[in-house]
C-alpha cells in the first residue's frame, strides 16, 4: 500500500504549526505485514483549546454566525500574552486588555477598570504585542461598558459584554437614569495608586462606574465616573482623594 500526500506551501505551513499539529500519526508495522495507522493524543494543556471551543459553541445558535466568530478567533495570527503569574494566554493579535481579561474569566472581564502593561497603566483599547505582561485591575461590582464593543477583538469578549449589558438594559427599564459625577485626577504614577483610589470611593459608599486613564508627560489624567451622590459626599470624597500620594489636582462635575 502506497500513501502519497500533495500539499501546498501554505497547507503545509498549518499542518506543521497551526491547530492540526495538535495531532499525528504513527505507523507502526503488524503481524500481517502491512502498516496499522494509530492516533497518538498531545498533552491535555496543548488541547485546551479544543474544550475552550466546546464551550464557546454553545454560546450560538446560528452555525454561520459561529463560522463567522471561529475565523477571527482561532484562524488569525496569535500572539501570546502573560499574567503577572507567568501562565500564557494565547490570543488573536491585535487583541486588547478587555480581551484578555475575558480570555481569563468572564468575571474578571465584566469587572475590569483598568490594565497595566509590561507595569504601565495603559487605555483598555491598546493593542497587545507577544511577550507583553498584562495585569487586569478589578472593581467590584462593576459592569462591562457599551464603548467596549468598539475596540475588543475576540468574539468571546463581545458575546459576553453584550450579555452583561442586555442584563443591564432590562434592570434599567424599571428606574430612570440616575446623573452621574465625572471626576478628573492629575497624578503622578507611583505602585498601588489605582487600587487605592477605586477602595476610597468604595468605602465612601459611592458606585464607580468607569476608570480611564491618559498619559501626559510624567503625569496621568485619570477621568472617573461614579453614581449619583449629594454634593457633601462627593466634597468629602475629593477631600480625601486629595490627601492621597501621588494625587497633584482633583476637579469634578455633575453630569447626565
Amino acid at each position: 500500500m502506497t500513501e502519497i500526500q500533495i500539499r501546498t506551501e501554505k497547507m503545509h505551513e498549518e499542518a506543521e504549526h497551526g491547530i492540526a499539529a495538535h495531532f499525528a500519526y504513527q505507523q507502526a508495522k503488524t503481524g500481517k505485514g502491512y502498516l496499522e495507522r494509530r492516533a497518538t493524543f498531545a498533552d491535555k494543556k496543548e488541547l485546551a483549546w479544543i474544550d475552550q471551543l466546546q464551550n464557546w459553541q454553545k454560546n450560538f445558535t446560528d452555525p454561520k454566525e459561529f463560522l463567522r466568530s471561529l475565523k477571527i478567533d482561532f484562524f488569525q495570527d496569535r500572539i501570546l500574552a502573560l499574567t503577572p503569574k507567568g501562565e500564557v494566554i494565547d490570543l488573536p493579535a491585535e487583541s486588547t486588555p478587555v480581551d484578555f481579561a475575558y480570555q481569563i474569566h468572564s468575571e474578571i472581564g465584566n469587572a475590569c477598570l483598568g490594565a497595566k502593561v509590561n507595569g504601565k497603566i495603559v487605555a483598555l483599547g491598546q493593542k497587545l504585542q507577544s511577550g507583553d505582561m498584562v495585569e487586569i485591575i478589578t472593581q467590584q461590582n462593576k459592569k462591562p461598558s457599551e464603548s467596549w464593543l468598539e475596540f475588543v477583538k475576540t468574539s468571546h469578549a463581545k458575546n459576553h459584554i453584550k450579555v452583561c449589558l442586555r442584563g443591564a438594559s432590562q434592570n434599567f427599564l424599571a428606574k430612570k437614569p440616575a446623573a452621574k459625577v465625572e471626576l478628573k485626577l492629575s497624578v503622578e504614577s507611583r505602585e498601588g495608586l489605582l487600587k487605592d483610589i477605586p477602595e476610597i470611593i468604595s468605602r465612601s459608599h459611592i458606585n464607580l462606574q468607569s476608570l480611564a486613564a491618559q498619559e501626559n508627560g510624567k503625569t496621568t489624567l485619570l477621568k472617573i465616573s461614579v453614581g449619583a451622590a449629594p454634593k457633601e459626599k462627593i466634597q468629602k470624597l475629593v477631600s480625601k482623594l486629595e490627601k492621597l500620594k501621588g494625587v497633584k489636582e482633583i476637579s469634578y462635575k455633575f453630569a447626565r
